[in-house]
């Protein structure tokens, strides 16, 4: 008898351990952003009379996401080294007006000359960063301002109009394709390569990462490079989209890009905890409460307050309070 019950209370104890041990391995910020992305696609499909999952109203979904989620792309990288990037709106817009001249001369040309513009927008924000030491946010806001006015200079006149031609390559098949790709190589390599390990070691920690061996400011500067010409080949999307560029285009990527990411569950601060599908989630939970948003006919104050209220309430549950630090 006497066994017995040693025997039985030593299996509890090994199931009581074996429930511990996975639950400690459940992470709140794996699980809340998936949660999160059906629990908005239900409560939609319920406000709107499932109207938000009718075929229409997800094509309309996936028509917004495509440049959002390759322009989080490199943000995404950004924010893992614990940085920040405010400088995407701007660059989308310059970018697609290099691509719109270019398109009448050659379209392969204009997309390879809106990567090289976003690149080198990029390296700007990466030498001022690395070189003079300058908070990324701080740096991304300046160039925002500075690179949003040239677009308002250039487009001062009129609009700047692609060739009619481009908007022959606004089709689905062509956009999915694109975005499968640069999500792809992206995570090949920050899965597959060393480049996952060396941005999160980054992210956790600067000197320590630097003492490990890591050229950390080499890093740095090639990461805002890279998410500065991601987001130019993501300018081939928006000008395949609308045809003719003004003054706004790019307006508030910046913001959109952050919330996304931050929604799909990477911490703000960056770090190990970082996870590619941080990107995916992020932007289709943005997208669906975006649209379901507008569904419900609420004012765009309204809609803006509530996005506010989500995106608080997910910082607060999301970020890393025992490694967080001022962002880079």
């Amino acid at each position: 008898m006497s066994d017995h019950t040693s025997l039985k209370t030593m299996e509890q104890k090994k199931d009581k351990g074996f429930v511990r041990n996975l639950l400690d391995r459940m992470n709140i910020n794996t699980i809340l952003p998936l949660v999160g992305f059906i629990v908005i696609v239900v409560v939609f499909a319920f406000l709107t009379d499932m109207r938000i999952v009718q075929p229409n109203s997800i094509n309309l979904i996936l028509s917004q996401v495509y440049v959002l989620m390759i322009a989080a792309t490199g943000v995404f990288m950004v924010m893992t080294i614990g940085g920040l990037d405010f400088s995407q709106g701007s660059i989308l817009g310059l970018a697609s007006i290099v691509i719109s001249y270019l398109s009448f001369y050659n379209i392969i040309l204009g997309i390879i000359a809106g990567i090289i513009a976003g690149a080198v927008i990029g390296a700007i924000n990466g030498f001022f960063h690395v070189k003079f030491r300058i908070p990324s946010f701080i740096v991304t806001i300046c160039t925002m301002f500075l690179f949003r006015g040239l677009n308002a200079y250039l487009t001062t006149n009129s609009p700047v109009a692609a060739h009619v031609s481009v908007t022959s390559y606004n089709v689905t098949w062509l956009k999915v394709l694109l975005t499968i790709l640069v999500l792809l190589i992206a995570y090949l390599l920050f899965t597959y390569t060393k480049l996952g390990m060396v941005l999160k070691a980054i992210g956790a920690g600067e000197t320590a990462a630097r003492y490990s061996g890591v050229r950390t400011n080499l890093t740095k500067f090639l990461v805002f490079t890279a998410a500065g010409g991601i987001t130019g080949f993501a300018a081939f999307l928006n000008v395949i989209k609308v045809g003719s560029i003004t003054a706004t285009a790019g307006n508030q990527l910046e913001t959109q890009i952050l919330i996304s990411l931050v929604l799909g569950g990477l911490p703000i601060t960056g770090g190990a905890k970082v996870r590619f599908y941080n990107i995916i989630v992020g932007t289709l939970i943005f997208s669906v409460l975006n649209n379901g948003l507008v569904m419900l006919a609420l004012d765009t104050a309204m809609q803006q307050l509530i996005k506010g209220i989500i995106f608080v309430l997910v910082v607060a549950l999301t970020i890393d309070r025992e490694s967080i630090q001022v962002v880079k």
